[in-house]
């Protein structure tokens, strides 16, 4: 074993057997916390940036949607810091969610997080593939709108693309010029927006930002919309993306935060507010679709859309890839035929039941809503929350105590408001659309 696999690779003890058992197969400590950094701002401005106009600001408001963006921004900064702060409790670095659950809790509540966090990263997949068949839609319709070609025939070849993708870089830290592209394309997306939404909001003077719907649809939204809102902000996966980051470990993370939480939410809150300006209630949850301008221009941010939900995807995919190439027992390098087809049966598989779905009910601001609903608010919130209380709990005052005990009821009472909110919404779009809808 060589210098860089033994520092990757923690030997397990197993009673029954005499095995080595990888404690990852994927390299940890390697990156700079401005690579961190990086991959934290790819996700919060990736091409899901376009739909917060729509499904954000449309159902809150001015008022609601501002408010409620800051807010979550701030609240999602410091639920992260929690999460970050206990990567080496009890003086184990835990380098996947539920391994931090796990140690904490015992064995059940590993499986629980396991779930929820796979449920999660899954539905923000589908979304990504979603995301991207979208793009590829709007460039066909700019040359040719002869409804020959529908969005489940665009998210097939996203779905081709992404697995494409997935089988050639191997693990997190290997993507480095890629986070680059990805910035590229982030700012060529949210440049074309801004720009073609101002030219639209100029020339176009009367515009209605009034909440539409009945007070019982109107109740349903905004509940949903908060599930956006830190949907927006949260990856759901930060162990994760913190075990590849270098000593020391949690504050070189803190770093990654603070650069993510505050130059990094920039180009995000440019694209919501101005593109909600130019269009008001009728903005398009893919806000591309809302603006008018020269086909070249459209065609180049939506094509730049596209590739960086692609790079997107493979980011929030990683956790399942480690989890597999770990289990399978995946060394050597990654070029090895056998890893190879690994990846390629894996991956693949994985990618192909991710597209199924994305095709069978392509409901972007639905999925946003779910998912924000059922694995953001108690991974991000409520188990980060708790699992500070427990874990400092000798070091914390009555106050501070009863201030985490206050976030964990507040955000369980969300989760399962905002998870009716959302299921009511796929069911209302279901009967709208059949399955497989070109929408």
């Amino acid at each position: 074993m060589d210098t860089s696999e033994a520092r990757n690779r923690k030997v397990v003890a197993v009673e029954q057997f005499d095995l080595e058992i990888p404690e990852t197969a994927h390299q940890i400590s390697s990156d700079s916390w401005f690579q961190v950094a990086f991959v934290l701002t790819t996700g919060i401005n990736s091409a899901y940036v376009l739909g917060y106009s729509g499904t954000v600001m449309v159902p809150l408001g001015w008022i609601g949607g501002v408010v409620g963006l800051i807010l979550a921004t701030a609240i999602s900064l410091y639920a992260n810091s929690l999460i970050a702060k206990l990567h080496e409790f009890g003086g184990k670095r835990h380098i996947r969610y539920r391994d931090l659950a796990g140690f904490i809790y015992g064995k059940k509540m590993y499986r629980v997080t396991w779930g929820l966090q796979y449920v999660n990263l899954f539905m923000i997949n589908c979304g990504f593939i979603i995301l991207a068949g979208s793009a590829l839609k709007a460039v066909y319709v700019l040359f040719r709108d002869d409804s020959l070609m529908k969005l489940p025939h665009f998210i097939a070849i996203a779905g081709v693309v992404c697995a494409i993708f997935a089988i050639g870089i191997p693990h997190l830290s290997a993507l480095g010029i890629w986070l680059g592209l990805s910035t590229i394309l982030s700012l060529i997306y949210i440049v074309v927006a801004i720009v073609l939404s101002v030219k639209d909001g100029v020339n176009k003077p009367s515009r209605d930002y009034n909440i539409q719907g009945s007070s019982i649809n109107k109740l349903f939204t905004i509940t949903g919309a908060a599930a956006n809102l830190v949907f927006a902000f949260n990856t759901g996966m930060l162990p994760e993306i913190q075990a590849t980051v270098k000593q020391p470990v949690v504050k070189n993370m803190m770093k990654a935060l603070y650069f993510q939480f505050t130059a990094g939410v920039l180009p995000m809150y440019a694209v919501t507010f101005i593109g909600y300006w130019a269009y008001g209630s009728s903005t398009e949850t893919y806000l591309l679709n809302s603006v008018t301008g020269p086909l070249w221009v459209k065609a180049l941010a939506n094509i730049s859309a596209f590739l960086q939900s692609v790079i997107s995807l493979h980011i929030f995919a990683s956790p399942t890839y480690e989890y597999m190439d770990t289990k399978y027992g995946i060394k050597g390098s990654p070029l090895a035929l056998k890893n190879l087809l690994f990846r390629t049966v894996a991956r693949g598989s994985y990618i192909a039941v991710s597209t199924l779905l994305s095709a069978l009910l392509p409901f972007l601001g639905d999925f946003m809503s779910l998912t924000g609903a059922i694995s953001t608010f108690p991974l991000t919130f409520i188990l980060a929350n708790h699992m500070y209380l427990v874990a400092m709990n000798t070091k914390l005052s009555t106050v501070q105590k009863l201030w985490h005990w206050l976030n964990v009821c507040f955000f369980g009472l969300m989760s399962l408001a905002a998870a009716i909110a959302a299921l009511r919404l796929i069911a209302v779009d279901s009967k709208n659309f059949h399955v497989f809808a070109d929408v």
